[in-house]
């Protein structure tokens, strides 16, 4: 991307995305965790999330993969379909994380779907548990 003379420019990411289903939309938004929230139930999201934490920290974890930290400054993804979001909590008990997401939404499916508990069971071996704090 060209830059003017006073344009500076960092990049955050960059990969291949998963497929994208033909006529998704896009969704760009902001989010707020207040102090020590746990975030919402365990979820999928209908396409891919690509994520950048404005301010605070939170717990990210996704199906497969160990829980880790997410910390301002930091980008983050997931492929959304089939793979489970666990968690995505604030770490910090004294102030509001935010981060913002973007995120291509599948045609006629809902952005996010809560998994219900016969799912998680059967998919339990699949999660990495949280270690504690």
């Amino acid at each position: 991307m060209p830059t003017s003379s006073n344009m500076s420019q960092e990049d955050l990411l960059e990969l291949v995305p998963p497929f994208i289903a033909q006529g998704s939309s896009a969704m760009v938004r902001v989010l707020e965790l207040p102090p020590g929230d746990p975030g919402i139930a365990p979820h999928r999201h209908s396409g891919p999330v690509f994520g950048y934490m404005l301010e605070g920290e939170m717990l990210f974890a996704l199906e497969g993969e160990p829980p880790y930290p997410i910390k301002a400054g930091e980008t983050f993804w997931e492929p959304g379909g089939d793979v489970i979001h666990y968690t995505v909590a604030n770490l910090l008990d004294d102030r509001t994380s935010r981060f913002v997401v973007v995120a291509p939404c599948t045609p006629e499916v809902e952005m996010i779907t809560v998994v219900s508990d016969e799912e998680l069971a059967a998919k339990a071996s699949q999660r990495i548990p949280t270690p504690p704090r």
